[in-house]
């Protein structure tokens, strides 16, 4: 074991995490294991520093001049052979104006260096509280950074602290500038190629591009039995009944009336989280105008007797038109991205292969003017469109049962899934920080998602009821809708007060809350929602999924998939968050994982 150079209740100089910036410490303890020193800052901080980032007082007390230090005599014998005083006083402050210019040229040096550096690796964004930010530097660049700082340290503390003689100033500071500028190439280069593959790499994106169709038309085919039992394998319809081309012209118009309705020139423009370029993009948040707006659309549609039920007969077909325009906008997605800027291309989908960067989307902001692709689709086709697949269901449950009006488990899934939709659109500028905008690519993936998913696998539950009828009492029903409205609150609770922390830390009312900074300029929360699990909005997502299912009943697991497969994504995501958040957080995620140890469960590891 290496012995300490440092004891405890010492004090020293301690670098903070991610500077070049010394402070005086205290050590307060040692860990043997991890030879990690504990340490606390003035203002109450603690931290945990390696021996390597911390120093002597001593080292830091100002050195005295070369003329000072000479012997008495050398100096009269200096004055002696001096000019005349004018000229002396001017020969002195031409020195001291050239040393003073050279001390600010090699601060300005270092600030630039220390700019460049953090634009080409710091993680911008955050998503969640402990979420990982837009974009996570590698493992090789943050090797690379924390060598250049070791090389700045003797730079930035010799202008105030002479650690080394002033005549070697010059040549240390080229040689910086030469090692920060090939340092700082070889760190973009290194950042722009994808080297973590996820979903089980190119072979898992290969499969997932045929599974999760294929999972779609395959739980649609179930709810249209009359036994929609899991081992009851539906059979397949003829290929020749899936298609029809007046279906397909009636998904691109609602595609392309939603576009239309997101450029009209209403709501707030609003900027988004800073890319790897530093620059921010605009986005008009006006989703809750064209929410309104379709519903008028839709009520007039009604009015003119233009039935819903046609979205019922066809659903199938509606599904695969929305499939076949999700492949071809994703490999639209992957041709125009090859001509992308490369500081425009998302870590994640920048692998080289074909495959797995068509599934997880190359560019991660793709524009055609100012008509952001990604954004668009997040929100506006898919999810507004889930709403209209639902209400279409209500309708049909009252025509295919003969009701005069809907059963009260259709009423219930209607009300619960519209609620979660307007509270979306509502809240549309928290999605600016999720990980799909901030870090996902568009590609195959999402554009399946948002098109396909959200509005056909989400309203199953609808869809389960038109032939499936589940009658449910009032006190039943009066049990799911305070698990919904639980669920809901700890939902909206927990993103509401993440979103606030991150908009103003120093906002009085969170005073009361506690958080651990980190090395990336970001804190953490360790009270309030995020101090009893690490993803309180994925517990309130999942208690609302069942909230959706439970009035469906219990004679088929069919209405359940949707609870099965959220939660499984959401475990998903929480380990995909909990491996990026290590690499960004280090020591600081550590100390929260210690303090919140429960994930998404309450009292569950």
């Amino acid at each position: 074991m290496p012995n300490r150079r440092f004891a405890t209740g010492e004090l020293v100089m301690g670098r903070w995490p991610g500077s070049v910036l010394y402070y005086e410490v205290q050590i307060t303890s040692y860990n043997d294991l991890t030879h990690l020193y504990t340490v606390k800052y003035k203002d109450g901080t603690e931290l945990e520093l390696r021996e390597s980032d911390i120093r002597s007082v001593s080292s830091f007390k100002p050195r005295k001049s070369n003329s000072s230090s000479s012997s008495p005599s050398r100096r009269s014998g200096s004055r002696s052979r001096s000019r005349s005083p004018g000229r002396s006083a001017k020969g002195k402050r031409r020195s001291s104006s050239q040393s003073r210019e050279s001390r600010d040229e090699k601060k300005k040096t270092v600030r630039e260096t220390n700019l460049t550096l953090l634009k080409l690796n710091e993680n911008n964004t955050s998503r969640y509280n402990g979420e990982p930010d837009s974009t996570e530097r590698n493992d090789t660049s943050y090797k690379i950074l924390q060598k250049v700082e070791s090389e700045l340290e003797i730079g930035h503390v010799l202008d105030q602290y002479t650690l080394h003689p002033r005549r070697q100033k010059k040549k240390e500071e080229i040689f910086l500038e030469e090692r920060v500028f090939e340092t700082a190439k070889t760190t973009e280069k290194v950042s722009t190629q994808t080297k973590e593959l996820e979903f089980g790499g190119r072979i898992g994106a290969f499969c997932m591009i045929f599974f999760l169709p294929a999972t779609v038309f395959y739980l649609l085919l179930m709810c249209k039995q009359e036994d929609p039992s899991v081992m009851n394998f539906p059979s397949l319809p003829a290929f020749d009944s899936l298609w029809e081309t007046r279906v397909f012209g009636v998904f691109l118009l609602w595609f392309f009336l939603q576009a239309l309705f997101s450029l009209l020139p209403v709501g707030k423009v609003v900027e988004g989280m800073p890319l790897l370029n530093g620059r921010r993009l605009q986005y008009r948040i006006n989703g809750f105008y064209a929410f309104v707006l379709t519903a008028a659309a839709v009520g007039n549609s009604l009015y003119f007797e233009i039935e819903l039920h046609y979205l019922y007969d066809h659903f199938l077909q509606f599904a695969v038109s929305a499939a076949i325009f999700s492949v071809v906008l994703s490999i639209y997605l992957y041709a125009r991205s090859l001509k992308a800027p490369k500081e425009e291309l998302s870590p994640g989908g920048n692998s080289g292969n074909f495959v797995y960067d068509l599934f997880i989307g190359r560019e991660l902001n793709p524009r055609i003017g100012n008509f952001d692709l990604k954004y668009f689709c997040e929100l506006r086709p898919g999810l507004i469109g889930w709403v209209v697949v639902n209400l279409a269901m209500l309708l049909a449950e009252m025509k295919v049962q003969d009701r005069n009006v809907p059963s009260l488990s259709m009423i219930l899934v209607n009300s619960f899934q519209l609620l979660y939709v307007v509270d979306a659109l509502w809240n549309e500028e928290a999605i600016l920080t999720t990980m799909d905008i901030t870090h996902d690519g568009f590609g195959f993936m999402l554009a399946f998602g948002d098109l396909v998913w959200i509005p056909f696998v989400y309203s199953i539950q609808a869809f389960y009821l038109v032939n499936h009828p589940s009658e449910i009492s009032w006190p039943i029903a009066s049990a799911i809708i305070i698990l919904n409205i639980f669920g809901y609150y700890i939902f909206r609770g927990a993103n509401s007060q993440k979103n606030a922390f991150r908009r103003n830390p120093n906002n009085p009312k969170l005073a009361h809350l506690k958080s651990i900074p980190t090395a990336a300029g970001k804190s953490l929360l360790v009270t309030g929602w995020w101090g009893l699990v690490r993803h309180p909005n994925y517990l309130g997502d999942i208690i609302m999924a069942l909230a959706w299912s439970l009035p469906c009943g219990f004679n088929h697991i069919l209405p359940y998939f949707y609870v099965i497969y959220f939660t499984c994504l959401l475990i998903h995501r929480e380990a995909r968050d909990e491996h990026q958040c290590k690499k960004k957080y280090g020591l600081a995620w550590e100390r929260y994982c210690q303090r919140v140890p429960y994930r998404i469960f309450p009292f569950v590891y």
